[in-house]
Formats: C-alpha cells, sequence, structure tokens
C-alpha cells in the first residue's frame, strides 16, 4: 500500500531531527508553549503561527503587530472573501492504527494522559485533532492479521455467530473511549482493509475479491461492526467499502471494481443499512487521485449513489485535482481525503512543504471535508506492522521511552489547532509561490493557512473586505493566520 513507487515526490533521502525534539530514547518533549509577547504599542489584528521547514520555527506563535489598514504599497495581495463559502470542514486528523492504540497505550500514566490532551485537546498547548480513521478489522500497521469473525480452515459463518471485536477491545477501544472524553464531537470513519478470508475467492488475507454469495453476510458484518462499537460508546460516523480497492499486494487488502462496489452498495449494504436505521455514511472508492473515473461510475448508478454520501481518495498516485473532477461530475456527493504517509526516508523540509500544499491546502481547495494523514504513532524502526505490512511508515509520533513529534504532526497542527470542526472554506486567490486557503470559524473568526514556497522571506497583503494587514513568511515555511 506504500511502496515506493506510488510516492516519487516524498522519497527525499535523509531525515532530519527536530530542532527541539530529542530521540526516541529520551525524555518526552515538553508540550508546546507560545513565548510572552513583549509590551507593544498599537493593536495586533491577526494572530499568526508559524513552521519552517528547516525546523528552527515548529508551531511557533508570532510576536508583534499586524494590523489591517489602507497603506498602499507593492505587495501581493491575498484577498480573502467570506462571501464566497464552499464546503464545510470536518476535521483534520489520522488514522489510529491498531499498532499506534497499543504504543500510545504503553506509555506512562502521564505521558499518555499529556499526548492526549495534547493531541486532542484544544487550548494552548492542544492541536485540536477532530477527525480519525480507524482499521475495520487489522490493517497492515496492525501487529497481526485478523477480522471479526475468523474461522478454522474450511469453515464459514454465515450468520455470523462468532462476530467479535475482542482483538480490538485490547487497545483500540478503550483508547478510543479516552479520546472521545477528552473531545466528546471528534468524528470517526471506519475501513476495512479485508474481510474474513472465508469471504473471499483466494482464501487469503491479500489480495482477492469477496464472492458474490457472502455480498449480503458482509454487509451484515459492517451492520454489526457498526453496532458493536455503538454499544462501546463510540459512535462511527462513516465507513468507505475498502481500502485501497485497486491494490492487492499489501497485508491485509483486497480487490473491488467499480462494479463491484455499485452493486454491493445498492443490492446490500445500502438496504442493510437503511432496514437496521444505521445513519453512518457510506464512502466509495478510498484510493488514489490517479482514478476519478472509478468514483464517478459508482456514482453514475442511480440506485447506488442514493446511499453514497460521498468518495475518498490518496496522494499517492495523480493530482489532488482529481477531487475536483468529481466534485464536477457529482456535486451534490461529499470528498474526503482520507490517508498519506510519510516515511522513514523522507526529509522533514521536503515532506512538510509537499504534504502542506497537496495534503493540507491541496484537499481542502479542491473540496475536501478532511484531510487526514497516515498513521498516528509508531516506533522507532517503524513497527508494529504485519509480515508484508508497511515497514518503513513513520507516525506522527514516534513512542519509545517517551514520545517526540515528527513531521506528520506539524503537518496536520498548522491546520487542525486553528480551524476546528463546522468552519467553511471560504474564497482566497492563489499568488505565485503561496499556496493557500482560508476559512470562517464557528466562532466567526477567519483562518488562512498560507505557505511559502520561495527560497526568500516573503512579503504579502491579506485583504479583507477593505482593508488588508501587511505580512511575511519566511523562506519555505507555512503560517496560519487568525483574526
Amino acid at each position: 500500500m506504500k511502496t515506493k513507487y506510488f510516492l516519487p515526490a516524498l522519497l527525499i533521502s535523509g531525515v532530519m531531527l527536530f530542532a527541539f525534539a530529542c530521540s526516541c530514547s529520551k525524555k518526552t518533549t515538553p508540550p508546546l508553549v507560545p513565548p510572552t509577547p513583549p509590551v507593544t504599542t498599537g493593536t495586533n489584528d491577526v494572530e499568526l503561527w508559524i513552521t519552517t521547514a528547516n525546523q528552527g520555527q515548529l508551531l511557533q506563535k508570532q510576536t508583534g503587530i499586524r494590523s489591517f489598514g489602507t497603506v498602499n504599497n507593492s505587495n501581493a495581495f491575498i484577498d480573502v472573501d467570506s462571501v464566497q463559502a464552499f464546503q464545510t470542514v470536518d476535521g483534520f486528523g489520522y488514522t489510529l492504527t491498531g499498532g499506534s492504540a497499543s504504543l500510545i497505550n504503553h506509555l506512562s500514566t502521564a505521558e499518555k494522559a499529556s499526548l492526549l490532551q495534547e493531541l486532542f485537546g484544544t487550548g494552548v498547548t492542544g492541536i485540536g485533532i477532530s477527525y480519525l480513521r480507524v482499521s475495520i478489522g487489522a490493517s497492515d500497521l496492525s501487529a497481526s492479521v485478523f477480522s471479526y469473525d475468523d474461522m478454522p480452515a474450511g469453515q464459514t459463518d454465515v450468520n455470523l455467530v462468532n462476530f467479535s471485536l475482542s482483538l480490538d477491545t485490547v487497545d483500540l477501544v478503550p483508547l478510543l473511549k479516552e479520546i472521545i472524553a477528552i473531545n466528546p464531537n471528534i468524528k470517526i470513519l471506519g475501513s476495512p482493509w479485508s474481510p474474513p478470508v472465508w469471504m473471499k475467492d483466494n482464501g487469503s488475507s491479500m489480495g482477492g475479491s469477496l464472492l458474490p454469495q457472502y455480498y449480503g453476510v458482509y454487509a451484515n458484518y459492517f451492520v454489526k461492526y457498526i453496532q458493536a462499537m455503538k454499544a462501546k460508546g463510540i459512535t462511527i460516523d462513516a465507513v468507505t467499502l475498502q481500502n485501497e480497492p485497486q491494490h492487492g499486494g499489501n497485508n491485509p487488502s483486497m480487490v473491488m471494481s467499480a462494479a463491484q462496489q455499485a452493486a454491493f452498495v445498492k443490492t446490500n449494504i445500502g438496504p442493510a443499512f437503511q432496514a437496521a436505521a444505521i445513519n453512518t455514511k457510506i464512502i466509495v472508492w478510498d484510493h488514489n487521485c490517479d482514478n476519478p473515473n472509478y468514483p464517478i461510475t459508482v456514482l453514475n448508478d442511480p440506485e447506488a449513489k442514493a446511499f453514497i454520501d460521498g468518495s475518498a481518495f490518496h496522494l499517492y498516485g495523480g493530482d489532488i485535482s482529481a477531487l475536483t473532477t468529481v466534485h464536477n461530475a457529482h456535486a451534490d456527493k461529499n470528498l474526503y481525503f482520507t490517508e498519506q504517509w510519510t516515511g522513514a526516508n523522507g526529509s522533514f523540509d521536503g515532506d512538510f512543504m509537499w504534504h502542506v500544499k497537496n495534503v493540507i491546502i491541496g484537499s481542502m481547495r479542491n473540496w475536501s471535508k478532511v484531510a487526514l494523514e497516515w498513521n498516528l504513532a509508531s516506533d522507532p524502526t517503524y513497527n508494529p506492522h504485519t509480515l508484508g505490512g508497511c515497514t518503513e511508515c513513520k507516525g506522527a509520533i514516534t513512542i519509545g521511552t517517551g514520545y517526540s513529534r515528527n513531521v506528520g504532526y506539524y503537518i496536520v497542527a498548522q491546520a487542525s489547532k486553528f480551524v476546528p470542526a463546522g468552519s467553511v472554506r471560504i474564497s482566497s486567490n492563489v499568488v505565485t509561490n503561496l499556496p493557500n486557503v482560508a476559512f470562517k470559524r464557528p466562532d466567526g473568526k477567519k483562518v488562512l493557512l498560507v505557505l511559502n514556497e520561495a527560497g526568500t522571506t516573503t512579503s504579502f497583503n491579506i485583504r479583507y473586505k477593505t482593508k488588508w494587514a501587511v505580512v511575511s513568511l519566511p523562506a519555505s515555511s507555512a503560517g496560519t493566520f487568525i483574526w
């Protein structure tokens, strides 16, 4: 699923250490605390937080005065217009893999409490993660392959009498309950990597397809999963039907064609959800931007479309504009960006710049309701993973003796800390070397995330209504402006 040929833009050699973060063998890094601003005169209208690709500043609040006015200058203008509104944001976050949950649960009580508050809390030190993806059964970043209804070879369980969440109740479910206690409004998306192998035509956890005689059984498997999680106090807001349905080489994995997804939706899972009074959203595709025709084909089936909320994307191939291609074909359906990895061989600067531009700014400007990075946590050797799973997937957090923050943390935090769920994307124009995206928050404040791709400090104007603020960003940096 994370093979190198999918990701040429991210294979940048060398791994840089954080300026403030110690190696994973050392103590937990302290929580983020903004500097105390000096005594100044005038009114500061615009708050600014910066992360630089060279790690000189890591999600650091800036001092100084940034006021709206009408002083003429030669800078380029980024015009923000809150009258032009687009999609509502559901959130920013990660996939909480089984491996991530296990590692977090093995922290000391104090370290775990501090980390969860930082990740899911708000306020000075919290980054406000508001959306999580979890695997339905094992992903390739689980310690082993499993489903919720595994049977001995040659046996089946069409009535799902052996269905059980037991393996997820060890780490994932308890951790989710702790997270929900911190943020009761967090949204959770479930994605399967494979159904039980007895439902598949190859009898293997890798590849193969769902046998037609088990379509109805598998639909009931989803129903049981959603109901079982609800009984544990966990609401599954949405499900995708299959992680990366055109990549059968991962462990676990399964292949589904567009025609198969359409048939499964309209004949089985859609009616099953309806009969069980389940409101969980159904999302198709959940794979790369190089094949927008797949979700368009599924949505072109009117019977299937009636049950579908939208389509999900990764960016290991193709261009992020594929989301707009699907939006233009089916503007009444939602879009989700659900996965992008950072790897062991990537560099902080290269990954930070590429991901902020494409995953955060790019997905939002192309109608996505969410922007999710891949795994939340890994150990210093990029474990755990299944045999045949990703061996180089680097978590946003590395957990060894204590924990440290990696590039994935800052990619997401540059947006999640300032753009809560319920914010609405609003209009902003793109200036050369300054890709950006703007939002209006539920509290009425405006947020503008800007990436300075230039190799020098760049000054520009943020114009809102009839006034503008003169601002600047260091070379190769991201800045989040709030007013």
